[in-house]
């Protein structure tokens, strides 16, 4: 007989040894999150979390793998968002899509494999409810240097 799987989001997270960090304030004039039905729809979000910071271009100041872990950085960061906008992360119903930027030289191609890093920890962390549909592209500067910095739009339980 097998036991029923019953841990939580947050369980899953702690298990794969992430934390999840406190939602980031606005860095500028707009909001985290704007809600539409059951639709989130999240600001981007970037690759600093307390004093770890991934700051500069893929390829050249940051290598493919720690280019990776910043973009699961802006996931788990993605994520403390949609916790705090709906108070459980056991509420999202599906990952819909992500958009990835990713600060890097105009020789640098391999933009889909950074932002594997956040896809691949949302389906390590939801299953089937986390694949998504997804851009990634590369831009000559991100916001205060950043490495990577990724958007999304995740569905949610319909509001009590």
């Amino acid at each position: 007989m097998s036991e029923a799987i019953t841990d939580t989001i947050a369980e899953r997270i702690a298990a794969l040894g992430y934390t999840l960090p406190e939602a980031p304030a606005p860095a500028g004039s707009y909001v985290n999150c704007v809600r539409s039905g059951n639709l989130l729809h999240l600001a981007g979000g970037i690759s600093i979390d307390g004093d770890r910071k991934f700051l500069g271009k893929v390829g050249v100041d940051v290598t493919l793998e720690e280019a990776q872990e910043a973009a699961r950085i802006c996931i788990l960061n993605r994520l403390a968002v949609v916790k705090a906008e709906v108070g459980s992360l056991d509420k999202i119903t599906r990952i819909v899509a992500l958009g990835g930027f990713v600060n890097s030289p105009a020789d640098f191609y391999d933009h889909p494999k950074v932002i594997n890093g956040a896809s691949d920890l949302l389906l390590e962390i939801f299953g089937e409810k986390g694949k998504h549909s997804r851009t990634a592209l590369g831009a000559a500067a991100l916001p205060l240097n950043v490495a990577v910095e990724i958007n999304a739009v995740i569905e949610v339980e319909p509001e009590a």
